[in-house]
């Protein structure tokens, strides 16, 4: 997470930190300001070079889509491990009443499908 703008020095780090071995399958640069189109299509262009790896820039909000859009995605899977965390505890680590509420909302998630 970056709180100023990501430009084509800090892309050129990230490509140094991934021919020295950083072993990543994406690079993701966050930041509290606009993205560069020109900075964004120079990171594009380093897919073919690093062999696959992806470098982004995504902005706060477009972070935030993302990964609303990833835990949508996968979220019976959160929902099944958690279940297992939460039931797994005896009552004195999580009490009867939060258990069924989380029981309450995985019901309703559910119903949404």
């Amino acid at each position: 997470m970056k709180d100023k703008i990501v430009t084509k020095g800090d892309i050129d780090i990230a490509v140094e930190k991934i021919a020295q071995g950083a072993n990543v399958q994406n690079y993701i640069f966050i930041t509290t300001e606009a993205v560069d189109a020109e900075v964004r299509a120079y990171a594009t262009e380093k897919y073919a070079e690093l062999g696959g790896v992806e470098i982004a820039i995504l902005d706060c909000l477009s972070f935030l889509r993302h990964f609303l859009h990833l835990f949508h995605r996968i979220r019976m899977d959160f929902l099944n491990r958690y279940q297992e965390l939460v039931l797994g505890e005896s009552d004195s680590g999580v009490n009867q009443a939060l258990k069924e509420a989380f029981l309450a909302l995985r019901k309703a998630a559910e119903a949404m499908e």
